[in-house]
């Protein structure tokens, strides 16, 4: 990153978060626990499968797993995605709904995680004994896809992160960094929103790319890394190895010359 005249700072010197706030959309899959007491009515009613010691987290669906408060978990498939999720998670339907087990559709689409949790929390405050059930909504991490050329084929592919924030910054240190095949200033993001999809272009020679909303990965966004016009067009990666393939071809083409000429 260069350093940018239009990169924003407050008046304490220092650059204000930009975070987009994620909201579900059609299709997602949403893990929902609830937290309570072994022999707990709530866990009795939201869940046909209970622990049998200590405090649990519930799954939704009568199919749901057992185990903590970490919820569903592991299972990731070769075709991407993780296996326990998409069978055990619930589901955004075409409406943009979500089937709660004990307390029927909710609207989801458009809404954010916490908006949801605190409908969720409320209904089941109607049912239960306030306090004694907390409710727990979450995506499986942030999941953004990588796809560059074939000089990026290990950084390429699904990625998850459980982490709140994801700086893109920070996916591409966790992935290994980038080579000099790709084209810095021209990193192309397709990003997930209710309404569709918003393809977006960020430069990452710049100071100001932390300014951007697109600095933060989101959840379903797909990353791509363009190869830089020189590379295509050269002999290598970079200038000096251009120039090493370019002195190794005339000095091939020499010795062959020299070869025939003394046949």
């Amino acid at each position: 990153m260069q350093p940018s005249e239009s990169l924003v700072i407050n008046e304490e010197g220092l650059i204000p978060y930009n975070i987009p706030t994620y909201r579900i959309t059609k299709n997602d899959i949403l893990n929902l626990n609830i937290v309570t007491t072994p022999k707990g009515d709530a866990a009795q009613f939201y869940s046909s499968l209970n622990s049998s010691g200590g405090v649990t987290g519930t799954t939704n669906s009568p199919m749901g797993g057992r185990g903590g408060i970490g919820g569903i978990g592991g299972g990731t498939g070769s075709n991407g995605g993780n296996i326990n999720f998409y069978f055990n998670g619930l589901k955004v339907d075409s409406k943009g709904e979500i089937n709660v087990f004990g307390i029927g559709y909710v609207k989801a689409e458009g809404r954010t995680l916490e908006d949801i949790t605190l409908e969720l929390q409320e209904k089941v405050n109607e049912n239960f004994q306030e306090g004694k059930a907390e409710v727990r909504l979450n995506t499986d991490g942030i999941t953004y896809y990588i796809l560059g050329d074939v000089e990026t084929t290990g950084l390429s592919g699904e990625k998850v992160a459980h982490k709140n924030t994801l700086t893109i910054t920070e996916a591409i240190a966790i992935n290994g960094g980038l080579n000099r095949t790709i084209d810095r200033k021209n990193i192309v993001i397709h990003r997930k929103l209710p309404e569709g999809i918003k393809v977006a272009k960020i430069d990452l020679t710049r100071e100001d790319i932390m300014n951007s909303p697109y600095y933060y990965v989101q959840n379903g966004d797909e990353i791509y890394l363009n190869t830089r016009g020189k590379s295509l067009n050269g002999f290598g990666k970079d200038p000096v190895q251009t120039l090493t393939t370019g002195v190794s071809v005339i000095t091939t083409a020499l010795s062959i010359y020299l070869l025939l000429k003394n046949l």
